[in-house]
């Protein structure tokens, strides 16, 4: 793969805490995702260290399952949100900087820092749309139950942390690993990463592993 010219960029900011999120998270409640014609959540919440360990704690604990059946297929994504705009497009408007798109929606200009790496880039084709919890280790830990629906909403939800514009390179790196398995070269991304991970397998009610829960917990010891 060819390399990339990188940039550096200040630290992404998630913004203010949502009470009345977080309190469907600690219910694991699933609030949906916002109707077409509607607009999205823009704003993933940041729940403190305490809630995060707490949330944690909380996680039912289990073997990870196995692949047997999952397809990408059964979590439909890039749902359509407004007009021709689908929900990856939304992220990539959310996530950049002076972001302009087409007719249809596409990002023509812009810049988008990941937060992963902490790196710019300036072409949409640099950056992937990640899903914090990838869908198949979401199927391995309980998704694999669920029926197409709530697949699909967890595929697209754009109301908790779940979805991150990052470095296209990394994105294919990580694949469907947990933190015990792989973590973002940015350490200073330690604690919002192992953050949104809880608050997204809070809501769901996914289980976690042994490995997965000390991983966690120890991303969470670099919050200040």
């Amino acid at each position: 793969m060819v390399a990339k010219k990188r940039t550096g960029w200040p630290r992404l900011a998630w913004g203010t805490v949502a009470t009345v999120l977080l309190a469907s998270v600690a219910a694991c409640e699933v609030p949906p995702v916002a109707p077409d014609g509607g607009s999205p959540a823009t704003v993933a919440p940041v729940v403190p260290v305490a809630e995060a360990r707490k949330l944690l704690g909380e996680l039912p604990v289990a073997v990870r399952g196995v692949l047997d059946g999952y397809d990408r297929d059964k979590f439909p994504h890039w749902k359509t949100v407004s007009g021709s705009c689908n929900v990856r497009e939304e992220v990539l408007k959310r996530d950049g900087v002076e972001v302009k798109i087409d007719g249809q929606c596409a990002p023509v200009s812009g810049s988008w820092r990941s937060p992963y790496d902490g790196e710019t880039w300036r072409k949409a084709t640099d950056v992937d749309v990640d899903h914090v919890v990838p869908l198949a280790h979401a199927w391995v830990s309980g998704a694999k139950s669920w029926d197409q629906a709530r697949r699909e909403q967890f595929a697209n939800d754009l109301t908790r942390p779940q979805l991150l514009a990052v470095t296209d390179n990394l994105n294919q790196e990580k694949g469907d690993k947990a933190p015990d398995a792989w973590k973002p070269p940015l350490v200073s991304f330690w604690c919002t990463y192992a953050t949104d991970w809880i608050v997204v397998k809070a809501g769901y009610g996914l289980t976690i592993t042994v490995p997965e829960r000390a991983a966690l917990s120890s991303m969470l010891d670099r919050c200040r």
